[in-house]
């Protein structure tokens, strides 16, 4: 079983998950092996919100090249939750 501090894993700060934020929809960098439930679960526990839902996808890895080698980036996964209305996290708005 996967501990709730270890499911999310940092907050997705970027201009697009900003823009989702004023929605009420809220983005992190989650564990691979997580499932909805147990993000929604680490959600509502950590910042004691009612989370309404939960879209999980896999952020696949971009080609890089570093001098002579070529790799990739590693992939991850993302979890987009949306609370209900009245609803915000501290951690986002600077409480």
């Amino acid at each position: 079983m996967v501990v709730l501090k270890q499911v999310l894993i940092e907050p997705v700060l970027s201009e697009k998950a900003n823009i989702m934020r004023e929605e009420g929809k809220y983005v992190f960098r989650v564990d691979p092996s997580a499932t909805k439930i147990q993000i929604k679960e680490a959600v509502r526990k950590l910042f004691k919100v009612h989370p309404v839902s939960c879209t999980v996808m896999v952020v696949g890895g971009k080609p890089k090249r570093q001098r002579y080698r070529s790799g990739h980036t590693t992939t991850w996964k993302k979890a987009i939750i949306c609370l209900q209305k009245n609803e915000k996290i501290g951690l986002f708005e600077g409480v």
